[in-house]
């Protein structure tokens, strides 16, 4: 296979660690490291190997395929540039900062024929690969991702920044259109909505009631489902899932019984994976794991909640 040659768009914490992930899979070479900062994208180019930017406009004819791992508000502006120059992208969440911007890149992406993958890396979580075969007719799900506050990601709110895993999770195992929804953000420390719960029912009857906090004391990543046959419950940073289901009644009972299994995950890295996936993608030509597609459905419902938020009303 040729050589393919890789950038990474943003030495943040982020972008550090896309750059690790290039650099150790063969037939890729990571060429260029690019940052507004000059200091942090030398920093991060020397401990790979590659030649530290500033202008991601330089890489025009000199990169095969990068990731875009800046702040979310620039994303349309420099994953635009990439695909218009024929550069196959891995664009971090969220897709961009408005669902316009969104369409924008889909649209740019399908006319030119590039490969553009949505960075929702919960979906190479090994908890939400296994989801998949135990999901069947959710009826509710009920979602937290909780986080103490930090300056990363405030560029955008809380819908876009932390939200977006969870609803990208929730329309990948149980798709369904929205009937209608309800919702209501709060900005605390900074001038965005830092704490959001909204609450979704989909046409197929499932209701999602997320809660999402970026102010919180603790940490929390949990999702459960719960189902005619069994209740799910997934943590996210164990990588571990506890599955409750209904059993027959034992002789003379008159109710069914509970069995639980608790299903431990193997070590994994989920954005080795996520990476992997994307130069396969790129090799392949073939339909990104989390697509532009599926990337915008995420976005049409972050702003229908975003809109909710704003006219503090039902939408249906």
């Amino acid at each position: 296979m040729p050589e393919l040659r890789a950038a990474v768009i943003g030495a943040g914490r982020l972008g550090t660690l896309h750059a690790r992930k290039y650099a150790a899979i063969p037939g890729i070479k990571l060429t260029h490291i690019v940052d507004i900062d000059r200091e942090r994208a030398a920093c991060v180019a020397a401990e790979v190997g590659a030649t530290p930017l500033t202008d991601y406009r330089a890489l025009a004819g000199a990169v095969d395929l990068a990731t875009v791992a800046s702040p979310g508000i620039t994303h349309h502006e420099i994953a635009s540039a990439l695909l218009s120059s024929g550069i196959d992208v891995l664009l971090e969440k969220p897709m961009a900062a408005t669902l316009a911007e969104a369409h924008q890149l889909a649209a740019l992406a399908s006319s030119g024929g590039r490969i553009l993958q949505i960075g929702h890396l919960e979906r190479f979580n090994p908890a939400v690969v296994r989801l998949h075969s135990l999901v069947k007719n959710p009826r509710f799900v009920e979602c937290h991702r909780l986080a103490p506050f930090t300056e990363r990601g405030t560029d955008v709110d809380v819908v876009l920044d932390l939200m977006v895993h969870d609803l990208d999770v929730i329309l990948s195992v149980a798709p369904s259109e929205v009937a209608s929804l309800e919702a209501v953000g709060v900005a605390i420390l900074t001038d965005r909505i830092d704490l959001a719960n909204a609450r979704i029912r989909f046409k197929s009857g499932l209701i999602a009631n997320l809660v999402t906090s970026r102010v919180s004391a603790r940490r929390e990543r949990k999702i459960r489902f719960f189902q005619p046959d069994a209740y799910i419950s997934v943590d996210y940073e164990a990588r571990r899932i506890q599955l409750y289901r209904k059993s027959p009644p034992s002789p003379g009972a008159n109710f069914p019984t509970i069995s639980a299994e608790q299903i431990d995950l193997a070590e994994s890295d989920p954005l080795a994976d996520e990476v992997n996936s994307f130069v396969e993608a790129v090799r392949s030509r073939a339909v990104p794991a989390v697509s532009a597609e599926d990337g915008l459905r995420v976005m049409e419902l972050t702003e229908r909640i975003k809109e909710v938020m704003l006219t503090d009303s039902p939408a249906s």
